[in-house]
């Protein structure tokens, strides 16, 4: 005869970490085939272990849309549950294994990931030598997706974001200013709008946190404005402009070094100055763990300028989920 105690707990016995690692790895694939390659399973299997996990449930957690699985109601509700128990479940192994703890996932915007945290990741793995770190640089839009997804556990961005799944917290100021070729003849004195409006322009490309910044600042003053060049990234700017083929707008970040070492000259004008904030996001339904929490710490009281002009000191706080 079956102990009482037995039959109680087997329902709960049936929602395993590995089918909660198929749901997950669903949810964020869009299918079981591709869910079947991120877990190291086969297409057959992943599919008999989500349909297992619904059948646990009673109920299921995707519509079926076309050949895509997209997370239904209940399906959001258990995703951030799942999400930390994996989590939780690896920094467990990896206590009493020798086994690397599970990477810190974050996701920045390329001014930030290029500028800012190198400095900070490497000052912070000197106290945690055994952690992985892996950054993701792409534009704020594709920064707060991922956040909002449980695709990294951290999101650093340049431009304004809003979603409802997250939790935004003001981290740095930052500046925009106006770069031209060494010798360029705005480089000399204070340009006037009017010089400005007439110059061509090199800039990073429509959706990034710079451009938006950039289109805030100049569009409205300077319109039409001759837009001879919109770039990928930061460092292609850069090349161009001291090619001499036009004024860049970019973070004080990204060009700081390039000034000092005069392969850039600053263009004095005067508009008014152009300050924006860098956020560290966070979704709101997520604990961070240990490390996650820590180098976030770290950042939020960190006053190295890198590379730039000094940036305001932050007091270190903890990001916690607010309470729904």
């Amino acid at each position: 005869m079956t102990d009482e105690s037995d039959q109680r707990a087997d329902p709960r016995l049936r929602l395993s970490l590995a089918r909660l690692e198929v749901f997950v790895a669903t949810a964020r694939a869009g299918s079981t085939r591709a869910a079947a390659g991120l877990v190291a399973r086969s297409q057959s299997a992943a599919s008999a272990s989500l349909a297992e996990l619904e059948g646990a449930f009673g109920t299921p957690l995707f519509d079926r849309v076309g050949r895509r699985l997209v997370l239904n109601e209940h399906g959001r509700a258990l995703l951030p549950k799942a999400v930390q128990l994996l989590d939780d479940a690896a920094r467990l192994e990896s206590t009493f294994t020798e086994a690397l703890p599970a990477p810190l996932r974050m996701a920045a915007s390329f001014t930030v990931g290029e500028y800012l945290l190198p400095d900070l990741v490497a000052g912070w793995r000197k106290q945690h030598p055994r952690q992985p770190v892996r950054l993701d640089i792409g534009n704020s839009t594709d920064v707060a997706r991922a956040v909002a997804a449980f695709d990294v556990d951290i999101g650093f961005v340049e431009g304004g974001v809003e979603h409802a799944a997250l939790r935004v917290r003001r981290w740095r100021r930052d500046e925009l200013v106006i770069v031209a070729a060494p010798g360029d003849p705005l480089s000399r004195g204070t340009a006037s709008v009017g010089q400005l409006a007439q110059a061509a322009w090199v800039l990073r490309e429509r959706g990034s946190g710079t451009r938006e910044a950039a289109d805030r600042w100049l569009a409205a003053r300077l319109a039409p404005m001759r837009i001879e060049f919109e770039l990928g990234s930061s460092e292609a700017v850069k090349r161009i402009v001291a090619a001499g083929l036009g004024l860049g707008c970019l973070s004080r970040l990204a060009v700081a070094d390039a000034v000092a070492r005069k392969r850039l000259a600053e263009v004095k004008t005067t508009l008014p100055r152009a300050a924006r904030e860098l956020a560290i996001v966070v979704h709101r339904d997520r604990r961070l763990g240990p490390s996650a929490q820590a180098f976030v710490e770290h950042c939020l009281g960190s006053t190295t300028p890198a590379r730039s002009a000094p940036a305001r000191r932050s007091r270190a706080s903890r990001l916690r989920p607010t309470p729904p």
